[in-house]
């Protein structure tokens, strides 16, 4: 009943690779390249053709068992913020603040602190109830559509979900799916003051005509 093992076996979507896996649980390939190993003989997944796979669904529910009782009683780190989502089993996007911080690589941040961490995803309105039990027997608060204010939410870490009932559109970054990057951009512009740091840095990264920063302006002048 190892931690990471139980990352592993929780994270795994079917058609995983090894690598999205360890990034989907911010573990380093080779220790996960292990584990894979180890979970496979004893045949709780599978490795196939295309991909890791559970094959074992009464572990995994012990595993989701021990590793919402490991959440609930302490304190969520940032990081294990972007774990989470991954054990739910259903399709999820960052949004958001969440959308410029996958599309920078965590290098932009806005609104947020370690006491009122609020993260943003995207999900399936047929898919919301689910969300908000999976994420109470971690002992998370979640709320709809929009970000509660710090005093009404229990813990640091807690999730603001936006129902989606056309479906999600996502694209993976770092081990995250995440909305793509032209609708990432386009949020981004409605509120240009605070999100004018990220879109110089996607600008630049990914060769996008955002006419960014009217600071850059002036100072080429």
């Amino acid at each position: 009943m190892d931690a990471t093992a139980a990352k592993i076996v929780l994270a795994v979507q079917r058609g995983d690779s090894i690598n999205r896996i360890a990034s989907k649980i911010d573990v380093s390939y080779s220790w996960v390249y292990d584990w894979i190993e180890r979970l496979d003989d004893a045949d709780i997944i599978a490795k196939t053709d295309n991909g890791i796979q559970v094959v074992d669904h009464k572990m995994r529910q012990q595993y989701a068992e021990m590793m919402a009782a490991l959440y609930s009683r302490d304190t969520i780190s940032q990081e294990d913020a972007y774990v989470i989502p991954h054990f739910a089993g259903m399709e999820f996007a960052y949004t958001e603040i969440d959308a410029a911080y996958v599309w920078t690589h965590g290098g932009y941040q806005i609104a947020r602190n370690h006491d009122d961490y609020p993260v943003f995803i995207e999900v399936h309105d047929r898919d919301v109830e689910r969300w908000i039990a999976f994420f109470q027997r971690f002992g998370v608060d979640a709320t709809i559509n929009e970000r509660p204010d710090a005093s009404d939410v229990n813990g640091n870490v807690h999730y603001v979900l936006f129902p989606r009932t056309n479906g999600i559109d996502a694209e993976w970054v770092d081990g995250n799916p995440v909305i793509p990057l032209d609708d990432a951009i386009a949020q981004m512009i409605e509120n240009r003051p605070a999100y004018e740091p990220a879109l110089e840095i996607i600008a630049d990264e990914y060769d996008r005509d955002i006419d960014t920063s009217h600071h850059s302006a002036m100072s080429t002048t």
